[in-house]
């Protein structure tokens, strides 16, 4: 269904994931609007006057879609992450690109600092009343191994959630050490320490990932940077699914039931019944639920206001960076 526009001009907007309501009502009352996705056939037939798409995490914007759409003026992302758009595809053929880069930092902030408790802190809640004797054993298996102000958390990419990461963990009391491409002011590190990558790996007994998504990350992580680890780390990815060798991190995990990994993010979204890392007890996966706050994901549905700044001819406020 689209929805009236406010004249016969109006731009048509597509969206292809969900919105929230207030921002979806907002874009609805300024142009053409319709709900639909790559392949179905509403999509299909309004292509060639779609002027606005927006997409949020499982949309793929590729060449072959741009050449379908040839009056699309914008592609809005409502999220942080721009992997599944060619953004250098778009800008060749003089399409923007926008994105809400910061609209879903607490959120993963919250979840990954969450991530760090449960790594380390075990818990147990107890269903029913139970005897003096199983409390007594219960307190005795649920024991923390060691408290985090004598355990180094290490920060693989110091941005806008790495460096909040780092101020709530050296407030928790982890040393808080950090390896980035870009060398940062000290006022800006939230008191990590940068380090290089060799002693991120040989120091960090917890690596927390926060990449971007330049090509140069895709398997970062490999057999060969595992091996540099320690035996009983634990590694976190809330970043991108791609940065990690997943076989690899299979293969280090097997051989390491000291060491564990936390995976919020999968090469593969949803994961396949065969991922090597399904039957691994020392494998926690979850299902890409960093982002997943009604606060966030509303903050994200407001990329709709930069769509409609480049629809009516300004520039916008979060364009996409460029490919590196």
């Amino acid at each position: 269904m689209i929805s009236t526009p406010r004249t016969p001009e109006s731009p048509l907007v597509v969206r292809t994931e969900h919105l929230d309501a207030d921002a979806e009502a907002w874009i609805a009352e300024r142009c053409a609007f319709a709900v639909a996705t790559p392949g179905d056939e509403t999509f299909d037939g309004l292509a060639d006057r779609i002027a606005g798409l927006v997409v949020r995490t499982y949309t793929d914007v590729d060449a072959a879609l741009l050449d379908r759409l040839p009056a699309l003026r914008v592609v809005a992302r409502a999220g942080v992450g721009v992997d599944n758009i060619d953004v250098a595809a778009c800008r060749a053929r003089g399409v923007e690109v926008v994105h809400t880069p910061d609209a879903n930092t607490q959120a993963v902030v919250e979840y990954v600092t969450a991530l760090l408790c449960d790594a380390i802190r075990p818990r147990l809640f107890l269903e029913s009343a139970v005897d003096a004797d199983r409390w007594k054993a219960i307190r005795a298996e649920v024991c923390g191994e060691r408290q985090m102000n004598e355990m180094t958390l290490g920060i693989l990419g110091l941005g806008r959630i790495g460096r909040r990461i780092a101020a709530v963990a050296g407030a928790i009391g982890f040393k808080v050490i950090y390896h980035d491409l870009i060398e940062l002011p000290e006022p800006v590190r939230a008191g990590a320490e940068p380090v290089s990558m060799e002693v991120l790996l040989a120091e960090s007994d917890v690596l927390t990932i926060h990449v971007d998504g330049r090509s140069s990350n895709r398997n970062l992580i490999d057999a060969g940077v595992l091996r540099r680890l320690k035996s009983d780390a634990a590694l976190v990815n809330t970043s991108r699914g791609f940065v990690i060798r997943e076989d690899d991190l299979a293969t280090w995990l097997a051989g390491r039931s000291e060491a564990r990994a936390i995976l919020d993010v999968h090469a593969k979204e949803p994961f396949p019944a065969d991922d090597p890392l399904v039957a691994l007890a020392n494998a926690h996966l979850a299902p890409h639920l960093a982002s997943r706050t009604r606060t966030a994901m509303a903050n994200m549905s407001w990329v709709v206001r930069d769509l409609w700044r480049v629809l009516e001819g300004e520039a916008p406020h979060h364009p996409a960076p460029d490919p590196s």
